[in-house]
């Protein structure tokens, strides 16, 4: 490639979710909102599962961790899209960019395995419920958020200085409505056979894998229920892990759909909509499952708002 070919970018255009100017500002209010509510049950989440005592066991804990992964990479692609879809250009900084593909790879990579150990943690629970607050002790719990945490860090910045130490060739319009690695190595004028490869490898690692630990945790949660004598043991049982599984669901569910769908000049739009769901829909949904028909968050709520109320009403007078 001849080096003249090669521009010293400053800025990104990014493609945005329509290029219909009339669904713009409908679009920009419907997903503010739904940021909003997102951005609201997580930190209510965060903030509830701190404060209350009640709330301080290793469940929760890792729920409170789940919140701040969905917040984080919500966030970090959230904000810019809502000000791209009212902007006259729709723009991102080089170096904004590749900021927020690495906010975003730590959280998403993060969250992935912390919905493992919330599996591990509910298999414990119930097929080993004598043991449970010496197996799942504090230590194992802070250990098993940490590392989820490190390894998305060291996977984002093995990602990342990969593809921006990569000279790009001029070409600045990603094909999205935020900086991914895939339509940004699209961009790049060097051999981008490595980095492809990189992310082929560890995306499989992260969902292989992490599925893998799901689906053993609940074969077993299963077997075990199934050998309970009560009926009323049984439901509680599932009870305990519906939230969980809805998650699971609703999460893997959307992942795959992305990326086994066949890719073709019309699936481009597809693709978007179910990034759409995962960045910014998932993370709003998951702190209203967890809260609707979860007595435990419901009881701990009325707690701190009438704590809030008490201390709010002695301040006045």
């Amino acid at each position: 490639m001849d080096k003249h070919n090669l521009t010293l970018l400053n800025e990104f255009i990014l493609m945005g979710i329509t290029d219909l100017p009339e669904l713009q500002a409908p679009l920009f209010v419907l997903f503010l909102i739904i940021y909003m509510i997102s951005v609201v049950g997580n930190l209510g989440l965060i903030f509830l599962t701190k404060i209350d005592a009640q709330l301080h066991t290793p469940m929760y804990f890792f729920l409170r961790h789940l919140s701040f992964t969905d917040l984080g990479y919500s966030t970090a692609v959230g904000h810019k899209m809502l000000v791209n879809l009212v902007a006259e250009r729709p723009t991102i900084s080089y170096s904004w960019c590749a900021t927020q593909l690495t906010f975003f790879s730590v959280f998403i990579s993060s969250e992935v395995f912390i919905l493992s150990a919330m599996a591990c943690d509910r298999y414990v629970a119930i097929c080993e419920p004598l043991l449970y607050t010496v197996i799942m002790s504090q230590a194992l719990c802070h250990v098993l958020v940490a590392i989820p945490y490190l390894y998305g860090v060291f996977l984002s910045l093995l990602t990342v200085i990969k593809i921006f130490v990569s000279s790009f060739c001029g070409h600045k319009v990603i094909r999205h409505f935020y900086c991914d690695s895939l339509p940004l190595i699209s961009l790049l004028c060097s051999d981008t056979h490595e980095i492809r490869l990189i992310i082929l490898i560890f995306s499989t690692f992260n969902l292989v894998s992490s599925l893998l630990i799901v689906l053993v945790s609940y074969i077993l949660i299963l077997a075990t229920i199934l050998r309970m004598n009560s009926a009323e043991g049984r439901y509680k049982a599932f009870s305990t892990c519906g939230s969980h599984l809805t998650v699971i669901v609703v999460f893997y569910g959307t992942l795959f759909f992305m990326n086994v769908q066949p890719k073709s000049s019309h699936s481009f739009d597809t693709d978007k909509m179910a990034s759409v769901f995962y960045t910014l829909v998932i993370p709003m949904l998951n702190p209203m499952i967890y809260s609707f028909r979860n007595k435990e968050v419901k009881n701990a709520l009325h707690r701190t708002w009438k704590m809030c109320a008490h201390i709010l009403f002695k301040t006045i007078l």
